[in-house]
């Protein structure tokens, strides 16, 4: 009896497949030419179809022109116009663009002409230019006497502001290789050589405690200490500093930022689990911040006090925002005092 052999139609469960992508992406690579004719009226009446040219500028890979034309590009429009126009001045083919031409006015009411193909949906898409040579303009760009007697014209001078977005496109695929970069890990090194004292060299005396610490560190993030430390008033014997206007718990986490560039946990600081006691190190360390010229310990102290605005804080905290120019801690206390729920007597 022979044996029947049926194709289920089934996939092989060995085989394998992979999906691979890609990304054409067309864009606008963009510069400007601003083109100053002076002299106007003695250029009219070099001829028709002869210009005066601006100097080159590159853009997208190529360079171009500005052509002004006093008298008319073409014997039709000699009548009564003048005629503007960008040209590929580089060898080049089927190049495609967007163009803008704007002739500026000169009183200061910013009523300039534009004509633009930016910002505006184009029919047949950009403008392509076949050869060097090939232009995008306009033949009757304004109508002669008009220009004469406008605010266009100013001392005999006319002004030209140029746009040209060469289109580019490309296709982007998927990348060979993943490599994760990990975050910056500096803060962690500079705290861990904080915590473990070696080579300090300056401590300071606060309220009886001292802190040691490195003057690289310090004069590299504080220009007060900069100065105290390496100004030419320093102490070339210094080895500790008094510290008399900071609280030691305050000058702990001042040293804890300059070190980990972030703030220590309050609680754990002060070894309070309130809201007015973090409240209350903000403030302090606010001022210290500001005393020492830390701005991002500055701002970080102030987002954190508009966070934490209360009845039994408001008080001093604007005081503080007032004397340290912290203008929206200064803004977001005075909103809440003006409220209406806060205005009632207690």
């Amino acid at each position: 009896m022979g044996r029947v052999n049926t194709d289920t139609g089934k996939p092989n469960s060995s085989v394998t497949s992979s999906m691979t992508s890609s990304t054409s992406v067309t864009e606008t690579v963009n510069g400007e030419h601003d083109f100053k004719i002076s002299g106007y009226s003695l250029s009219k009446g070099i001829g028709i179809g002869k210009y005066i040219a601006s100097d080159t500028f590159n853009v997208g890979g190529y360079s171009w022109a500005i052509y002004f034309y006093p008298d008319g590009k073409s014997l039709e429009d000699n009548a009564g116009y003048v005629s503007l126009f960008i040209a590929l001045a580089s060898d080049g083919s089927d190049v495609r663009a967007l163009f803008e031409l704007t002739l500026i006015d000169q009183s200061g009411k910013e009523r300039h002409k534009v004509h633009s193909h930016f910002g505006r949906a184009l029919e047949s898409g950009p403008y392509t230019l076949k050869y060097r040579g090939s232009m995008w303009g306009y033949k009757r760009f304004f109508k002669r006497s008009a220009l004469e007697t406008s605010d266009y014209l100013k001392d005999d001078c006319l002004q030209v502001h140029c746009c040209v977005g060469v289109v580019k496109s490309h296709t982007e695929g998927p990348k060979s290789y993943s490599i994760r970069v990990p975050p910056s890990d500096i803060g962690l090194h500079f705290g861990q050589l904080l915590e473990c004292g070696k080579g300090t060299d300056v401590s300071f005396d606060v309220n009886g405690e001292t802190f040691a610490a490195h003057k690289l560190v310090l004069a590299a993030r504080s220009p007060v200490f900069r100065a105290q430390l390496f100004g030419p008033m320093k102490d070339q014997n210094i080895r500790c500093i008094k510290v008399e206007d900071i609280e030691a718990p305050v000058f702990k986490a001042l040293l804890h930022f300059i070190y980990w560039d972030k703030l220590p946990d309050m609680e754990e600081l002060t070894g309070l689990g309130t809201k007015w006691a973090s409240t209350l190190m903000s403030q302090h360390l606010l001022a210290a911040a500001d005393q020492y010229g830390l701005e991002r310990l500055l701002t970080l102290c102030e987002s954190n006090l508009c966070e934490d605005v209360a009845i039994n804080t408001v008080a001093t905290t604007l005081a503080l925002a007032e004397q340290h120019h912290c203008l929206q801690l200064k803004s977001r206390c005075l909103k809440f005092v003006a409220m209406p729920e806060n205005l009632r007597g207690k």
